[in-house]
């Protein structure tokens, strides 16, 4: 049962599209092009304030994110393929979180699909913009 305050919040919210729910059909939006040969990503939700993003990627085969250091806390949950790195290898399924201050390469030899939030925006080594669409 929802108290008479609490309605009365929801009933003001309702006007503000600021306080609204956002619903994404993500198998309808196209692929967007990274900075990176063979990866494409739908960004589903980004807080340009805060650095926050979440993002599905699709990977080739052979494609491999290049060096980059997790700001904040990165996490990744895999629906296709695998990914890979020095430290371990995450397939269907499995979930990953890397704390900020990781340093690493993904790579995906066989290709992969995954879903990834990022708290903070990666801070590439070699200088890459780095998923800043």
């Amino acid at each position: 049962m929802i108290d008479e305050a609490t309605k009365q919040r929801i009933q003001n919210q309702l006007g503000d599209p600021k306080l609204a729910s956002h619903y994404l059909k993500p198998d309808q939006m196209p692929w967007q092009p990274t900075e990176f040969p063979g990866i494409e990503m739908k960004l589903l939700c980004r807080d340009e304030a805060r650095g926050m993003s979440t993002i599905l990627f699709r990977m080739a085969p052979g494609a491999e994110v290049p060096l980059h250091e997790h700001t904040d806390l990165e996490q990744t949950y895999v629906l296709e393929g695998y990914l890979e790195d020095d430290e371990g290898r995450c397939g269907p399924g499995e979930f990953v979180w890397r704390p900020a201050g990781n340093t690493h390469m993904a790579r995906a030899p066989e290709g992969a699909f995954f879903l990834a939030m990022f708290l903070k925006p990666n801070r590439f080594v070699d200088k890459q913009p780095g998923f800043a669409r």
